[in-house]
């Protein structure tokens, strides 16, 4: 049992050492006993309550090139698609009057939306008394401040990988250094910042996770997302072996046991690889957010990440209720707060 010191010391107090979090990882005698912890401090500090949170996805349209992504611009396979103003606010309203408290767009990285667009539908939404998140991608300070004022509450920006020559070999013509500024734009800016990991992609190891990890830790954002690398038809990594779901579950747990008080989704990935247990095993390692999404279902097989995305194609409230479902089974139960994460809120001093 080489790693239950490590795991013990980050229950207790929320760090351990670069090799501690290595050996975790690379270990999967423990993994169990890592799950269990992550569960524990899950419970202590966020409680059994989980957000679910409305996910639309506004358009698939996006300039970037990125290797593992089935919405990169040079795939020519894929029908792009942007939903009318007048559609996401609808969607948006029905998503309010079956319960969520949040609505959460998100879209390619482009220039689909003007930002006059964007702020009208934002300010739209706000008339439905939910909480919004975006995540557009990068923008500059000022078009982030726009999102902000307009009435935008929260915003992901996933890095995907901290470590500077795999994310320069998986993102063409981008740059770390301008997604971290990012980051701190949307952070100095009062929003809720989120952003995140993908795990098991070609390149990367224990020792580059463990890094990943030490880095969420040392900008201890508000919300992180954690998924694991799905290869994507016409994409360069298309015939990559997958990550594993095992894998993901272990950065989920130490992303929990390393920032106790903050929002953690049970990706929608991490339901493709196990339909039936996914998010009930992300769930009992760490995790306590949940964002179905409600896009109409013309376009929600468009907005294809990586192939066999899983998807419910039920109505909003019936989403909502097969959750409420699910988690009562599970001893857990649905949030009824705003969605914002206790660290958000401490650092509010709330």
């Amino acid at each position: 049992m080489p790693s239950i010191k490590f795991i013990n010391e980050l229950e207790k107090n929320h760090i351990t050492s670069l090799y501690g979090l290595e050996k975790i990882i690379a270990d999967d005698e423990d993994c169990e006993y890592l799950f269990e912890a992550a569960n524990r401090v899950r419970q202590k500090f966020v409680k059994q309550e989980v957000h679910l949170k409305a996910l639309i996805e506004i358009s698939n349209i996006c300039a970037k090139e990125c290797f593992y992504c089935g919405l990169r611009s040079k795939n020519k396979d894929i029908k792009r698609y942007k939903m009318s103003a007048e559609e996401i606010v609808s969607r948006a309203k029905e998503a309010a009057m079956s319960g969520y408290k949040t609505v959460v767009m998100q879209s390619g990285e482009s220039g689909a939306f003007k930002d006059d667009e964007i702020c009208e539908i934002i300010r739209e939404i706000k008339k439905f008394d939910v909480q919004i998140t975006l995540s557009f991608g990068e923008k500059s300070f000022e078009q982030y401040r726009a999102y902000k004022k307009a009435g935008a509450d929260r915003y992901l920006l996933r890095i995907e990988t901290a470590d500077r020559a795999l994310y320069k070999a998986l993102h063409p013509n981008m740059s770390l250094k301008n997604r971290i500024k990012c980051l701190e734009n949307l952070r100095n800016l009062g929003y809720e910042t989120g952003s995140g990991l993908l795990v098991g992609l070609p390149g990367s190891s224990a020792k580059i996770l463990a890094r990943d990890l030490m880095f969420l830790k040392k900008y201890d954002f508000d919300m992180i997302g954690i998924g694991p690398f799905i290869p994507a038809t016409n994409t360069p990594l298309e015939h990559s072996k997958a990550g594993g779901i095992k894998l993901v579950l272990k950065a989920n747990a130490l992303t929990r046991l390393l920032l106790p008080k903050i929002n953690i989704p049970a990706t929608t990935a991490i339901e493709t690889l196990d339909p039936n247990e996914g998010r009930k095993m992300a769930l009992r390692s760490g995790a306590n957010v949940i964002m179905p999404s409600i896009t109409q279902s013309r376009y929600r097989d468009l907005y294809k990440l990586y192939p066999n995305k899983f998807c419910l194609k039920e109505s909003a409230a019936e989403i909502y209720d097969k959750f409420d479902e699910m988690l009562s089974l599970i001893g857990d139960k649905i949030s009824l707060t705003n969605g914002n994460s206790v660290r958000f809120n401490q650092r509010r001093g709330l």
